[in-house]
Protein backbone atom coordinates (compact mmCIF):
# COMPACT_ATOMS: atom_id res chain seq x y z
CA UNK A 1 0.00 0.00 0.00
CA UNK A 2 1.36 3.27 -1.46
CA UNK A 3 2.40 5.66 1.69
CA UNK A 4 0.02 8.21 2.72
CA UNK A 5 1.16 12.16 1.64
CA UNK A 6 0.38 15.36 2.89
CA UNK A 7 -2.66 15.57 -0.05
CA UNK A 8 -4.52 12.86 1.74
CA UNK A 9 -4.68 14.93 4.57
CA UNK A 10 -6.17 17.95 2.65
CA UNK A 11 -8.48 15.47 0.62
CA UNK A 12 -9.90 14.59 4.03
CA UNK A 13 -9.60 18.07 5.64
CA UNK A 14 -7.22 17.26 8.41
CA UNK A 15 -4.59 20.06 7.10
CA UNK A 16 -7.36 23.02 6.84
CA UNK A 17 -6.73 24.51 3.33
CA UNK A 18 -9.63 25.94 1.59
CA UNK A 19 -10.70 23.63 -1.08
CA UNK A 20 -11.52 25.19 -5.02
CA UNK A 21 -13.07 21.77 -5.58
CA UNK A 22 -13.77 18.65 -4.44
CA UNK A 23 -15.93 15.31 -5.52
CA UNK A 24 -15.75 11.24 -5.29
CA UNK A 25 -12.95 11.37 -7.50
CA UNK A 26 -10.59 14.18 -7.08
CA UNK A 27 -10.03 17.46 -5.14
CA UNK A 28 -8.35 20.97 -6.28
CA UNK A 29 -6.62 23.83 -4.04
CA UNK A 30 -4.41 26.72 -4.92
CA UNK A 31 -0.57 25.86 -4.18
CA UNK A 32 0.82 27.15 -1.37
CA UNK A 33 3.68 28.13 -3.20
CA UNK A 34 2.10 29.38 -6.68
CA UNK A 35 4.77 30.12 -9.41
CA UNK A 36 2.30 32.17 -11.46
CA UNK A 37 -0.66 34.12 -11.26
CA UNK A 38 -2.81 31.43 -10.81
CA UNK A 39 -1.60 28.34 -9.51
CA UNK A 40 -4.01 25.27 -8.37
CA UNK A 41 -3.35 21.81 -7.78
CA UNK A 42 -5.81 19.13 -9.19
CA UNK A 43 -5.30 15.95 -7.47
CA UNK A 44 -7.05 12.22 -7.31
CA UNK A 45 -8.87 11.09 -3.99
CA UNK A 46 -7.16 8.09 -4.74
CA UNK A 47 -3.86 7.65 -3.62
CA UNK A 48 -1.75 7.01 -6.87
CA UNK A 49 2.09 7.77 -6.01
CA UNK A 50 3.09 8.25 -9.71
CA UNK A 51 2.02 8.25 -13.14
CA UNK A 52 3.53 4.60 -13.94
CA UNK A 53 1.17 3.62 -10.89
CA UNK A 54 -2.08 4.30 -13.06
CA UNK A 55 -4.06 1.54 -14.09
CA UNK A 56 -6.74 1.31 -16.44
CA UNK A 57 -9.41 1.76 -13.61
CA UNK A 58 -7.82 5.33 -12.87
CA UNK A 59 -8.76 6.06 -16.55
CA UNK A 60 -12.75 7.95 -15.00
CA UNK A 61 -10.04 9.98 -12.60
CA UNK A 62 -7.73 11.19 -14.77
CA UNK A 63 -10.50 12.04 -17.37
CA UNK A 64 -11.81 14.05 -14.33
CA UNK A 65 -9.13 16.06 -13.53
CA UNK A 66 -8.67 17.56 -16.85
CA UNK A 67 -12.92 18.57 -17.07
CA UNK A 68 -12.28 20.23 -13.30
CA UNK A 69 -8.80 21.95 -14.81
CA UNK A 70 -10.79 23.49 -17.57
CA UNK A 71 -13.73 24.30 -15.22
CA UNK A 72 -11.61 26.05 -12.68
CA UNK A 73 -9.64 27.74 -15.44
CA UNK A 74 -13.03 29.90 -16.27
CA UNK A 75 -13.73 30.66 -13.22
CA UNK A 76 -10.30 31.54 -12.87
CA UNK A 77 -10.51 33.98 -16.03
CA UNK A 78 -7.79 32.67 -17.91
CA UNK A 79 -9.32 30.08 -20.15
CA UNK A 80 -9.39 32.41 -23.19
CA UNK A 81 -6.14 33.68 -22.93
CA UNK A 82 -5.06 30.35 -22.26
CA UNK A 83 -3.01 27.95 -19.81
CA UNK A 84 -1.09 25.03 -18.97
CA UNK A 85 -1.68 21.52 -17.60
CA UNK A 86 1.39 19.98 -16.18
CA UNK A 87 1.89 16.32 -14.65
CA UNK A 88 5.74 15.60 -13.17
CA UNK A 89 6.48 12.22 -12.98
CA UNK A 90 9.52 10.96 -10.49
CA UNK A 91 13.24 12.64 -9.78
CA UNK A 92 13.79 13.03 -13.51
CA UNK A 93 10.39 14.74 -13.87
CA UNK A 94 10.30 17.04 -11.13
CA UNK A 95 7.95 15.54 -8.95
CA UNK A 96 7.73 16.47 -5.37
CA UNK A 97 5.45 14.89 -3.84
CA UNK A 98 4.13 11.26 -4.79
CA UNK A 99 0.85 11.12 -5.10
CA UNK A 100 0.03 12.66 -8.83
CA UNK A 101 -1.11 15.82 -9.39
CA UNK A 102 -1.95 18.18 -12.00
CA UNK A 103 -0.80 21.57 -11.72
CA UNK A 104 -3.22 24.34 -13.51
CA UNK A 105 -1.04 27.25 -14.35
CA UNK A 106 -2.23 30.54 -16.21
CA UNK A 107 -2.88 34.51 -15.53
CA UNK A 108 0.42 35.71 -17.45
CA UNK A 109 2.23 34.39 -20.38
CA UNK A 110 3.93 30.94 -19.72
CA UNK A 111 6.66 30.97 -22.00
CA UNK A 112 8.44 28.09 -23.11
CA UNK A 113 7.67 24.71 -22.31
CA UNK A 114 11.21 23.68 -20.99
CA UNK A 115 13.83 25.63 -19.65
CA UNK A 116 17.01 23.52 -18.50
Amino acid sequence: MPQETIFSKIIRQEIPTPLLYQDELVTAFRDIAPRVDSHILIIPNKLIPTINDVEEADELTLGRMITVAKKLAKEEGIDEDGYRLIMNCNKHGGQEVYHIHMHLLGGQALGPMLSV
